[in-house]
């Protein structure tokens, strides 16, 4: 990449002073080194350009929209947990714990005094292990063994 005139001109606009005499001038500096003024100087950014590796690809390549992986691949439940779901025979991980929460909402299971406590009645009780309350952080390793492989 070539140097432009615009840049050279600006670096060569800055004057030293002598060691020997002191310039009482307000742009001197304590190095003496006098600074250009700042309208005169130079914009010194790039442009970015575009290569063609990343303009031959298609945009729905680039959005990366594939099978779902991890816990959004559906996957088959236990007995227990299809007739909690309503008889679905495979789900997504996250899709299954959005309707749990829907219905511990929906039945008002949460206590009243600490809201990170589910209190469980029979239906939660069956995919839950029997537990009779369950905090909100265990019912993700609650419903792992609920997901078959």
């Amino acid at each position: 990449m070539a140097v432009s005139l615009g840049v050279f001109s600006s670096f060569a606009a800055v004057e030293t002073a002598s060691p020997t005499k002191s310039s009482s001038s307000s742009t001197s500096s304590r190095f003496g080194v006098r600074s250009v003024p700042f309208a005169s100087r130079v914009n010194l950014r790039t442009a970015r350009t575009v290569t063609s590796a990343a303009a031959s690809k298609p945009a729905t390549e680039a959005a990366g929209k594939g099978e779902p992986k991890g816990i959004m691949k559906p996957r088959r439940v236990s007995p227990e947990m299809q007739a909690f779901l309503g008889g679905v025979p495979e789900i997504a991980r996250t899709q299954a714990l959005k309707e749990i929460w829907a219905y511990i909402k929906e039945h008002n299971l949460q206590d009243p005094q600490n809201k990170k406590i589910i209190v469980c009645d029979e239906k939660l009780k069956k995919i839950f292990a029997g537990k009779e309350q369950v905090g909100f952080l265990e019912i993700g390793g609650l419903i792992s063994p609920h997901f078959l492989k």
